[in-house]
């Protein structure tokens, strides 16, 4: 069956088989339900009641993950969970990775180490999946400490990208400047989170200043027709996760969500699925989930998921 039937006729498990890409994963909140629960015993519920805030968000983290796997062994769980999910949603490429905070606390300052349990589980789970190994970062982090961070990062060849997440509102996007040239220097995609909070100026402030390539959320770009061209116009893909979005109260039903008129108007958007753990989200419920909404078309979203399969 192909794609496109697979959501017409609403067969999950066979949009399921199909390939796609997930390239907006916090693995920490990405990984299967069902794995982590057969290797650790906790049963970690979805939000089943839209939020308001990160701070709702950040309670709910606490409640149900709390410091359970707040160790060295508990990270490498949570990674393998990620490529189990992946696996069981039929992802073809897949972009995680570990903030910098990680390295010291859970991989003993070894860069070295902390590839290795990437790409062990990724050889032993899904070998068949391409992995882009991603660096990450904490907005509200001091600038000099997130220096110090990387620098143990810099000029190791297993990373494809690096991303910016957390509250928009922390510090100005300006500040990060120094870090986007060096990565840029690196080789890195550079990626960042924002216009899922804030504003469509916020969104292409952030394009400019950090010359990104990529844009994690960027719903709010719909607000502004300039900035959809200037989107477009310079190719700056945006990769949306429309479950966590509506949870978090940034759009009020899937039927209405920015991805589409993002899309009709000539921005590369890709479908993704945020934090699986907390929103419910796999690849394949954001494919079925926006189709059945009426919020695009079966042609539509299988033109997007052919596109984030493509190299970049």
């Amino acid at each position: 069956m192909g794609f496109k039937d697979a959501l017409i006729q609403g067969d999950l498990e066979a949009v399921r088989r199909l390939p796609k890409s997930d390239l907006h994963n916090h693995f920490v909140l990405g990984g299967s339900r069902q794995f982590l629960l057969e290797h650790s015993g906790f049963d970690i519920r979805p939000l089943k009641d839209p939020i308001h805030s990160m701070d709702e968000m950040h309670s709910w983290n606490a409640q149900n993950l709390g410091e359970r796997f707040e160790t060295p062994e508990g990270r490498r769980l949570l990674i393998r969970a990620a490529f189990a999910q992946a696996k069981e949603d039929g992802v073809a490429v897949l972009e995680i990775g570990e903030d910098v905070w990680g390295l010291e606390a859970f991989f003993h300052g070894d860069i070295e180490e902390l590839v290795a349990a990437f790409e062990t589980a990724h050889q032993e789970i899904a070998p068949e999946i391409e992995l882009r190994l991603q660096i990450g970062m904490s907005r509200h982090c001091d600038i000099a400490y997130l220096e110090d961070c990387l620098s143990h990062f810099w000029g190791c060849k297993a990373f494809y990208s690096i991303d910016l997440y957390g509250d928009e509102l922390a510090q100005p996007i300006e500040n990060f400047r120094s870090i986007y040239r060096r990565a840029k220097a690196e080789g890195l995609r550079l990626k960042a989170h924002v216009g899922e909070w804030g504003t469509a100026s916020d969104v292409r402030r952030a394009v400019e200043y950090l010359e990104l390539d990529e844009v994690q959320h960027g719903i709010a770009a719909a607000e502004d027709p300039s900035v959809i061209r200037f989107l477009a116009e310079n190719h700056i893909r945006l990769n949306i996760t429309p479950t966590s979005n509506l949870l978090l109260g940034r759009v009020r039903e899937l039927r209405t969500h920015p991805i589409a008129e993002l899309y009709r108007n000539g921005i590369d958007v890709t479908i993704n699925s945020d934090d699986v753990l907390i929103f419910d989200s796999d690849v394949s419920k954001e494919y079925l989930r926006l189709y059945q909404s009426g919020c695009l078309d079966a042609d539509e979203l299988d033109n997007i998921r052919k596109n984030g399969l493509r190299p970049v």
